[in-house]
């Protein structure tokens, strides 16, 4: 008899984090993200995520799982989940089941809780009855055929595979504003009865433990009402100036000279492009102009604005930005 996954916890703190330097970015959450996402662990319910371009949004779902992964109140049922055949697969590397869905103009609900390889039986029906093929080939063929749960030609998406894992996976489905406008409501009765049924089988599938929804949103165009009921929703603010100080610190360390200055001169550059009433500079292309001069060229940090200017391309990404912040900067220095 197979014995009970250990006990395991589900609370997101925000405080276990990779440190500088690790493969996978630090992440720093403020107070408010971090009681929304316990509540919306709590009352199972997807959180609905919206914000400008680069504060976090997608990284929320990537740092909760790092979280569980790495909470030492997890390792015993992670271990324990690692030593059983059939659950092996819903482990990843970083160890807590992750399950991402980027959502594309053409995707379907459907896409999400599995997919049907109709082409892939009817070739095996016809190459099954080939003369030339070799007998192990054959044999696993005709296993496939017979199976009558259609393993061979099934293959789950997030959402079917967090339905059956043994943990209360994290699914992040990012950018959901992509879709068609029926694409969240296709999702309703699936994320309301924790349940779906593969036609091709009439196999329905049960939630043994309830998935945590990430669901982020550019706002592109408005989600459905019957949608938006049933999430917990926050928008993500850019960060504030302490705020800012914490996330370069957080990944590129205490020692990092003239945060100061960077700072300064990023905030006069957002005050800039919102003058002239472009797109913002984002928190992500902020670090990872610091990550190029500190990391990649070894260059220092000394005269950051003279920095900036001379390196625009790592924070204004079109020509016409471009021409605009020079423009919009060479008028305020003459009104000074």
């Amino acid at each position: 008899m197979m014995q009970p996954i250990p006990d395991y916890n589900l609370e997101y703190t925000g405080e276990i984090n990779p440190e500088p330097g690790d493969k996978q970015t630090p992440y720093c959450p403020s107070e408010s993200l971090i009681k929304i996402v316990q509540l919306a662990i709590k009352l199972e319910r997807p959180l609905l995520l919206m914000g400008e371009p680069g504060v976090g949004k997608t990284k929320l779902a990537h740092a909760i799982a790092y979280h569980f992964s790495h909470n030492p109140a997890n390792k015993a049922a992670l271990e324990w989940i690692k030593d059983q055949t059939e659950w092996k697969d819903f482990i990843n590397k970083e160890g807590w089941p992750f399950f991402p869905w980027y959502i594309k103009s053409t995707t379907q609900a459907r896409n999400g809780l599995y997919t049907y390889d109709a082409v892939g039986r009817l070739r095996d029906t016809q190459l099954v009855r080939s003369e030339f093929l070799p007998n192990d080939l054959r044999g696993k063929i005709i296993q496939n055929l017979q199976d009558k749960q259609q393993r061979g030609y099934i293959k789950l998406g997030a959402l079917g595979k967090a339905f059956k894992s043994p943990l209360p996976a994290v699914v992040l489905i990012d950018e959901i504003d992509k879709a068609d406008i029926d694409f969240p409501n296709d999702l309703l009765v699936e994320l309301d009865e924790k349940c779906f049924l593969i036609e091709e089988t009439q196999e329905e599938v049960f939630a043994k433990n309830p998935p945590i929804l990430i669901v982020t949103s550019n706002n592109e165009k408005d989600l459905p009402n019957a949608f938006l009921r049933r999430c917990l929703f926050h928008y993500m603010e850019s960060p504030s100036r302490t705020e800012l100080e914490t996330i370069i610190q957080a990944h590129f360390g205490q020692d990092l000279p003239n945060i100061d200055k960077i700072i300064d001169a990023y905030l006069d550059l957002q005050n800039l492009t919102a003058k002239q009433g472009g797109k913002q500079v984002s928190t992500s292309e902020l670090l990872d102009f610091i990550k190029a001069f500190k990391e990649i060229l070894f260059a220092p940090l000394s005269d950051v604005p003279a920095l900036f200017r001379e390196n625009l391309g790592l924070l204004l990404k079109t020509r016409e930005e471009q021409i605009r912040y020079h423009k919009t900067r060479e008028r305020t220095e003459d009104d000074s």
